[in-house]
C-alpha cells in the first residue's frame, strides 16, 4: 500500500471518528442537556404553553391561534373570534405564513374589503368601525390574539348570543386584555381561546 493512500485512509478515518463524537457530543448530548435544563426550569413553555379548560384537558397552545367557526367557516356567533389567517387552511402550525401579498395588491385590497363588510355586518356596525386586525392576518398566520377593540367590538353579539349582560361580558374581555410587557413593549393584547374558555366557565 502506497504510502498516499495509507494517508488518506488515516485521514479518513480520523474524519469519521471524529463526526462520530461530534454527533453523539452536540447532535444527542447537547439536545438532551438543554431539553433537561428547559424541563426543569421553565416545563410549561418547554410542553409547547399548553391551555387547558375547566376538566383539565388540553384544548390548545397559548402560542397559536385557532378558529372559532362551523364545518362550514361560519363564525359561532356565541364565541368571539379570531383575526384571519393565511397559515394553511387556517391557524395550520406546519404551515405558518403570512399572505405574502403587498399592500397594493388587488387580491388583498379586495379580501380585506369583503372581510370588512362581512363582520360590520356580523357585529351590526358601520364597516369604519371594524379594527384592521379583524380582516388581515398576522405575518406568522398563527396569532392567538386579537386587539381590545376588536374584542369589544363582538361583545353585543357573544352577549346576544349566550344570553348574558353586555357589561358582564365587557368585564370579561377587560379582565383577559393583557397590557404592553414591561409595560412600553407591543401593544394591548387580547388572547381569544383563553377569553372563550373564560365565556364557558362563566356560563357552566
Amino acid at each position: 500500500m502506497s504510502t498516499s493512500t495509507r494517508t488518506t485512509l488515516r485521514t479518513a478515518g480520523v474524519a469519521v471518528r471524529a463526526m462520530l463524537v461530534f454527533t453523539l457530543v452536540l447532535g444527542v448530548g447537547y439536545t438532551l442537556v438543554v431539553t433537561g435544563i428547559a424541563q426543569l426550569a421553565l416545563p410549561w413553555q418547554a410542553n409547547a404553553s399548553p391551555v387547558h379548560d375547566a376538566r383539565g384537558e388540553t384544548v390548545g397552545s397559548a402560542l397559536i391561534g385557532q378558529s372559532f367557526a362551523d364545518a362550514s367557516g361560519a363564525a359561532l356567533p356565541e364565541y368571539f373570534q379570531s383575526r384571519p389567517s393565511a397559515a394553511g387552511d387556517g391557524y395550520d402550525g406546519g404551515a405558518s405564513s403570512g399572505s405574502n401579498l403587498g399592500p397594493e395588491n388587488p387580491d388583498l385590497v379586495a379580501s380585506i374589503g369583503a372581510r370588512r363588510v362581512a363582520i360590520a355586518e356580523l357585529e351590526g356596525v358601520d364597516v369604519s368601525e371594524v379594527p384592521a386586525d379583524a380582516v388581515t392576518a398576522s405575518a406568522s398566520g398563527l396569532d392567538p390574539h386579537i386587539s381590545p377593540a376588536y374584542a369589544q367590538l363582538q361583545v353585543g353579539r357573544v352577549a346576544d348570543a349566550r344570553g348574558l349582560e353586555e357589561a358582564d361580558v365587557r368585564r370579561l374581555v377587560d379582565a383577559h386584555t393583557q397590557q404592553r410587557d414591561l409595560g412600553y413593549l407591543g401593544e394591548p393584547r387580547v388572547s381569544v381561546l383563553e377569553l372563550n374558555l373564560a365565556l364557558d366557565a362563566l356560563g357552566s
